[in-house]
């Protein structure tokens, strides 16, 4: 009996990235979704905020492309409820160019923002930055090869374990938003350095194009709300004048 020949097709290829595309314009839809395809993603689409939220549930997307004006649940409502349970990359898609928009939906937990009409390149490299992103912050709570932990971080009463991506304060879980714990861990491992909004709203949002420092400052009011003894005397962090925030 013959030998099957050998496949010249490599037995470890490495996953494709899963793309969830929300969006109730179907043209759009499916244009967003082939483009994505060419670049050797697997798509999913919603065309309605229930839809994408039972696909988020049931396949665990890599990034959330989500339109804001969708029927019967908006956007806002959607990433609201996606941050509940996840902390999947989010890039925003509007109509609407109102910086209000945008605030809120960084806020809510979106992790970009893009306005319509936009080019697919634009889109599909802001893609590309997402993922290298999430891929990069994921590296960066893998310790060594054979322990995926990280030590906790202890500072008086205050204790970030990335391991569980928990924060406590006094042994009593605080419960932070993604994005809230992004930027209490960034500031953390860099205390003691003075930190501008503008290199905080990079590091933490990966927002270089036209960013709102006042999406930092409403983050850092937030955090104090949590875990600083009293707002108007914060332990931890630090205001700087002029420039950021220093956590101590």
């Amino acid at each position: 009996m013959k030998t099957p020949p050998k496949s010249d097709v490599p037995t470890n290829k490495p996953v494709k990235s899963t793309i969830l595309v929300v969006e109730d314009n179907q043209t759009l839809l499916d244009t967003v979704m082939y483009n994505l395809e060419q670049q050797e993603y697997n798509t999913l689409g919603a065309t309605s905020g229930y839809v994408a939220l039972d696909l988020m549930r049931q396949k665990q997307p890599d990034l959330i492309v989500l339109d804001l004006m969708l029927p019967g649940m908006d956007g806002f409502d959607v990433c609201r409820r996606v941050r509940k349970e996840s902390n999947v990359p989010i890039i925003m898609l509007t109509a609407r160019d109102h910086e209000i928009d945008k605030v809120t939906g960084l806020e809510l937990g979106a992790d970009d923002y893009m306005t319509k009409p936009f080019s697919m390149r634009e889109l599909i490299t802001r893609v590309k930055v997402m993922l290298r992103r999430d891929a990069m912050l994921r590296e960066q709570f893998t310790q060594d090869d054979e322990v995926n932990v990280l030590k906790p971080l202890t500072f008086d009463n205050l204790t970030i374990d990335p391991s569980r991506r928990e924060v406590t304060v006094n042994n009593e879980v605080v419960h932070l938003k993604p994005k809230e714990y992004e930027l209490l861990l960034f500031m953390a491992h860099n205390r003691g350095v003075a930190l501008s909004r503008d290199l905080l709203l990079e590091r933490v949002w990966d927002w270089t194009h036209s960013g709102s420092t006042r999406t930092v400052d409403v983050h850092i009011r937030w955090l104090r709300e949590k875990i600083e003894p009293t707002e108007s005397s914060p332990r931890h962090i630090v205001t700087v004048r002029g420039l950021g925030y220093r956590f101590e």
